[in-house]
């Protein structure tokens, strides 16, 4: 069973006893209300912590172009704030936000793109920008995306912001051998429900950042205990706390501590590890937004 989610789910409910947003003024008690400032993530990924200190544990990353709306900020350099996209709450380097830019043009679609002062790819780069990033473009000349800025990304790198990928699976399978990083959302360290987040949402799809969320919120349920029971591809497999997605009948990819990666491997072999551990799986629910899968799967 699915456990009930808290009426104001403090992961996403920018609420504390001192302070809360405007909006939630007559529903919550708080010492003030405020409206909060919008800003955007200008750093290529920032850390969204549960505290204001760099030792605490991450419980999600914001990637460069992500608004957020911060309502309080303090001397030590933190800001605590609501990103725009999924709605977590936490603090946040304050050096890594900005008043909003101009609207964002386009999105990297390779795992990792480099930004150089000009043309010449043999310039030191100024900054390196993870997948699903969003940057504003100026023009494109020369095989180079330019940012007002003067900044050139590699334009094969980038994709209009409406563009979408078809398939959510093909978009997980890029991250295989990624490292494992609880809270994280790139390919320099990724976690199980990111790398659900991260694939869903480059097919524009809505999706909740923890595996508990997603597991209330995506697909419908099917029938796991059934006889006629069997994966489909772009299934999503939940366990307390993990989650995995399937590629086909007999294969899935996740992020998972056990290989402190993100692995493809057999189905079977996974559920009897992870049962093994005394977790078994809670439900399984099935997406439409899926690919064709590769021959032999």
């Amino acid at each position: 069973m699915v456990e009930a989610v808290p009426a104001f789910d403090p992961r996403v409910t920018p609420w504390r006893e001192d302070v809360a947003a405007k909006y939630l003024e007559g529903k919550v008690k708080a010492a003030r209300f405020v409206e909060g400032q919008a800003m955007e993530v200008i750093a290529p990924q920032a850390p969204l912590r549960h505290e204001p200190r760099p030792d605490t544990p991450l419980d999600t990353e914001a990637l460069k172009g992500e608004r957020v709306t911060v309502y309080d900020a303090n001397a030590e350099g933190w800001s605590w704030g609501q990103l725009a996209g999924d709605k977590h709450v936490g603090w946040l380097p304050s050096a890594a936000l900005a008043p909003p830019g101009p609207a964002a043009t386009h999105k990297v679609t390779a795992l990792r793109t480099f930004v150089f002062p000009g043309a010449s790819i043999k310039s030191p780069p100024i900054e390196a920008l993870p997948f699903a990033a969003t940057i504003n473009i100026a023009q494109v000349r020369d095989r180079m995306a330019i940012t007002p800025a003067r900044g050139h990304v590699p334009a094969v790198h980038l994709a209009p912001i409406a563009a979408n990928e078809s398939d959510f699976v093909a978009v997980a399978e890029r991250f295989a051998g990624a490292p494992y990083l609880w809270g994280g959302k790139t390919v320099l360290g990724i976690d199980c429900s990111g790398l659900v987040q991260i694939a869903l949402s480059a097919c524009g799809v809505p999706c909740p950042r923890d595996a508990d969320m997603q597991e209330r919120a995506l697909g419908a349920i099917v029938d796991h205990e059934a006889d006629s029971f069997a994966l489909e591809r772009g299934d999503l497999i939940f366990w307390a706390g993990h989650v995995a997605i399937a590629r086909g009948h007999d294969t899935l990819v996740h992020a998972n501590a056990f290989h402190m990666a993100v692995v493809i491997e057999p189905a079977r072999e996974a559920i009897a590890r992870i049962h093994s551990t005394g977790s078994e799986i809670t439900t399984v629910r099935r997406m439409t937004i899926v690919g064709r899968p590769p021959a032999g799967d």
